[in-house]
Formats: structure tokens, C-alpha cells, sequence
């Protein structure tokens, strides 16, 4: 249980890692929960920053979830007498990886070092899927993309490749006959309905009719940026 619980916590505390806040007192000294649509993620990163720093927190936060639940979980093994799981019927392997990455994902929305104002957790969640299992996360992202094109909401591409994620796994191990451990169905449902939930208040703009739409698909400038080209220049 001591190594169970020391992964639980380095993942948590890496998924932490406020990167849109942090980003964003690097690059403006802003926080970022200030402006936009007050949301701690890469979205409002892009829309405010820019595409570079949205880029680079929005890889960072990918890459949390998949450190978590690829590498760090691994670390278990080399940790007191070594990891356990809570059912004997679990498999180790998929405990330790989806654990981890849940660990990963809660510490984003909820983190430790922004006093627990973090963002929704999508692209931790991403990172944390892909490290358990790669090609339903990209069928998953093709969903998004095809979506957002067509919408120009990111969060109701969002909202459906997180509905049809695991659906896509579904799939995989009932109709094709992929080895996918059934505590991999579970969580990954468990992960997709959070995120639904963690999307509560644009789905009511959505509803409403007063969601941001994605305005032009060229790098973003960032209205931030906007902002003080304007005031320098009147």
C-alpha cells in the first residue's frame, strides 16, 4: 500500500501543475482565470495568449496524463515491497496506469498549487488514456477535430469525443476482440462523464446560444495581445 499511495500522490502532484496559470504570469503576468472564460486550460490559453503558449500548455497537460499513467505508475514496482491492488480480479498493470492517471486528471482540475481552481481536465485526460491505451484516443481525437471544424465549439467537440471515447473501446475489445481489461471500460467511462460534468456551464451556454465560437482557424494572436497593441497604439 506504501508504494500504491506514494505513485497516487507524485501523480497528483504532477497533474497539479498549473501550467495555463503559470504560462500565463510568464508571458503577460496575468492569470488567466481573470479573463476570457475564466477557465484554467488551454483553450482559454489559445483564445487570450496566443498560439504558442496555448500550444505549450496544451502539451503540457497532455503530457501530465501521460506520464501519470505510463511512467509513474511504473514506479510502484521499484517502491518498498512493491504495488498492490484493491480487488484481486484487477489486473496490476491497468490498476496502476488508471489510477495514476485518474490521480493525474483530479490534481488538474483540482490543484494543489492554485488553491484547487484548476481547469476540466480534457487534454490530462487525453494524455492519461493514451498512455493505457493509444488508438481509441485517436479515433477519439479524430471525433473532436471532425466536430469542432464543423461547429467551431471546442467545448461541444469536447463534450462528444469525451461521450464517444469509451464507446470506441466498447467497440474495440466486444466487436473486434481487442485484450482491453474491463476496469479499462469503467474508469474510462467514469473519466468521460466528469469531463461532461466539468462542461456544465458551457453546456447552458451552448443551450443558451452564447457559447465562443472558434472565430478563424489561423494561429491565434491572443485578445490579450489584441488588447495591448490597441492601448499602445491610441
Amino acid at each position: 500500500m506504501i508504494a500504491l499511495g506514494v505513485v497516487l500522490l507524485l501523480s497528483y502532484l504532477v497533474g497539479s501543475i498549473p501550467s495555463s496559470i503559470w504560462v500565463g504570469k510568464i508571458v503577460k503576468g496575468v492569470d488567466i482565470r481573470n479573463y476570457g472564460s475564466g477557465n484554467a486550460g488551454a483553450t482559454n490559453t489559445f483564445r487570450l495568449l496566443g498560439w504558442r503558449p496555448g500550444v505549450a500548455v496544451l502539451a503540457i497537460d497532455f503530457f501530465k496524463g501521460f506520464a501519470s499513467s505510463l511512467w509513474i505508475s511504473q514506479l510502484a514496482y521499484h517502491i518498498a515491497a512493491g504495488p498492490v491492488t484493491l480487488f484481486e480480479f484487477w489486473s496490476l498493470g491497468s490498476f496502476l496506469s488508471i489510477t495514476c492517471g485518474i490521480a493525474a486528471v483530479v490534481g488538474h482540475m483540482f490543484p494543489l498549487y492554485a488553491n484547487f481552481d484548476g481547469g476540466k481536465g480534457m487534454a490530462t485526460a487525453a494524455g492519461m488514456l493514451c498512455g493505457i491505451e493509444p488508438v481509441s484516443v485517436g479515433i477519439a481525437t479524430v471525433v473532436f477535430v471532425i466536430v469542432l471544424l464543423k461547429s467551431r465549439f471546442v467545448s461541444l467537440a469536447s463534450l462528444i469525443s469525451a461521450f464517444v471515447y469509451p464507446l470506441v473501446l466498447v467497440a474495440l475489445r466486444y466487436a473486434y476482440g481487442w485484450d482491453i481489461d474491463g476496469s479499462i471500460l469503467i474508469f474510462a467511462g467514469i473519466i468521460g462523464l466528469a469531463i461532461i460534468v466539468k462542461h456544465k456551464e458551457n453546456i447552458k451556454r451552448l443551450i443558451d446560444g452564447t457559447e465562443n465560437k472558434v472565430s478563424s482557424f489561423s494561429p491565434a494572436v491572443g485578445w490579450l495581445n489584441k488588447e495591448e497593441k490597441s492601448q499602445s497604439g491610441s
